[in-house]
């Protein structure tokens, strides 16, 4: 067995000596702080204080740009101070100091170029802001948005509350967008709809202090677009800017416009409507104006399309009675209702609208009739032929039982009338009258049924003459 050889320990070898820090120059320190970049604490070789110093910066600055809030800028100003004097404290500690000049330079050039950075970019963000304040105070949101539009994120770090406010004028010029935008399919569309929607944010815009002239400006464009080429449309816009009632502020130059275009579209929505048959609304819109603009130059014209709108729906509703009448009991005959355009009645004949049974009413003359309900000035609703006055009683034999006499009594044809004026819808006389004619004729033929007793009573044979002497009262007055 063999054994290594005996290694006596040696001694340990000495630690070097610390190395003594560097010389440190105080003021390239402290300008190297000032760059808010933790140069300084790089140069005293404190690595953890220079990263705090960088993500501190960081933070103020994100915190700064998005909140454009004051407080932050004077955080940040405050850190930059501290910054820059705790490196001054922390390099005049240094046992050993010595001048850097080669440090200093190019720490104080850093420095200065991040304090003119700041401070021109500050300087801009004021005439950017002043450019924005000045086009807005003009109407021109165009202009507005196109100087909003310079800002970049060297404006938002180095001057976020001065560029801020141009932000909200940029959104409110989006919402004026939205607004013309509103307004212009109201005016295409007559929308009231869209009016309302446009004057709501319009509105809503106007709340928010300096939005005066802008929104002046969507509104006095809308204004300048009426009348519209459809003068019902421009009605429907006018009454409803006519309706909305002061609100004491801009939106109200909205009414001298309405007031000055409404008569003149209501008269032409009215004439339109005059042709397309639609007399109710027209008559509505011809009223409008003499209810709102009584002493408008077009008064007379509505005045007249009032009467000749009445008329119309007179007519109409009389032609439809007169369409719906099957007999005496139905129809006009069972709801007479007047038409003003009707011939008046007076002394003389008239044409007379013969409704009902038209046994005998078909015998008159066809210069006493009339289909058309505008050309007459009478209805005539005539019922069922019943027995008028007895004429003669006369005996018969029925040829198939000479046993079998039989008596038959003849009777004038009476007709039962309603007799309207049409003009006023009045009822007039006669209740009826009796048509005269032949009777008790040398044969009566009848048809002949089993157990038949006879043919019982009868009618006078009429002639057309009789029928016109009988009716003759009735369109003659």
């Amino acid at each position: 067995m063999t054994y290594p050889a005996y290694d006596p320990p040696r001694p340990p070898v000495p630690a070097e000596p610390p190395r003594p820090p560097a010389p440190a120059d105080p003021w390239a320190v402290a300008l190297g702080n000032a760059t808010l970049l933790g140069i300084g604490y790089l140069l005293l070789r404190r690595w953890r204080l220079a990263a705090i110093a960088v993500l501190g910066t960081a933070v103020l600055l994100d915190l700064t740009a998005s909140t454009a809030r004051t407080r932050y800028e004077i955080l940040l100003l405050l850190w930059w101070a501290a910054g820059t004097a705790h490196g001054w404290f922390l390099a005049r500690r240094r046992p050993e100091q010595a001048v850097r000049r080669g440090q200093r330079a190019g720490t104080l050039g850093l420095a200065l170029a991040v304090v003119l950075t700041a401070v021109l970019l500050r300087a801009d963000a004021y005439g950017i802001e002043s450019r924005v304040t000045e086009a807005r105070e003009d109407g021109d949101c165009e202009a507005a948005v196109a100087a909003q539009g310079e800002v970049w994120w060297g404006h938002r770090l180095a001057g976020a509350p001065v560029v801020e406010p141009g932000d909200a004028v940029v959104q409110a010029c989006h919402r004026l967008d939205g607004a013309a935008a509103t307004l212009a399919r109201a005016a295409r569309r007559g929308s009231t709809e869209d009016l309302g929607r446009g004057f709501g944010t319009l509105a809503g815009v106007l709340n928010e202090p300096g939005n005066e002239r802008t929104v002046g400006t969507v509104l006095d464009a809308f204004l300048d677009g009426l009348p519209t080429d459809d003068s019902c449309d421009t009605a429907a816009l006018t009454a409803w800017l006519r309706d909305r009632g002061p609100s004491h502020d801009v939106l109200d130059r909205s009414a001298g416009p309405a007031a000055r275009t409404e008569p003149a579209a209501l008269v032409g929505c009215a004439d339109h409507l005059m042709t397309e048959d639609a007399w109710q609304q027209a008559r509505t819109h011809y009223q409008r104006l003499l209810d709102t603009y009584p002493d408008d130059a077009r008064a007379d014209e509505a005045r007249d399309g009032v009467r000749e709108a009445t008329l119309a729906i007179e007519l109409d509703h009389v032609r439809g009675l007169v369409e719906n009448t099957s007999g005496a009991d139905s129809g006009y005959c069972s709801r007479p209702a007047r038409y003003s355009g009707a011939p008046p009645y007076r002394k003389g004949s008239h044409r007379a609208l013969f409704l009902g049974d038209s046994e005998y009413t078909d015998k008159l003359p066809g210069s006493w009739r009339t289909g058309d309900p505008a050309r007459a000035a009478l209805v005539v609703c005539a019922g069922a032929a019943e027995n008028g006055a007895a004429v003669q009683t006369c005996s018969y034999e029925n040829d198939k039982s000479r046993y079998l006499p039989h008596q038959v009594t003849f009777y004038k044809v009476k007709i039962p009338l309603k007799v309207y004026e049409l003009r006023t819808g009045k009822r007039l006389d006669p209740r009826s009258v009796q048509i005269g004619g032949g009777s008790c004729p040398s044969v009566l033929r009848y048809e002949y049924y089993m157990y038949d007793l006879g043919p019982g009573d009868q009618f006078v044979s009429t002639s057309k003459s009789g029928v016109r002497d009988a009716f003759r009262p009735v369109v003659r007055r």
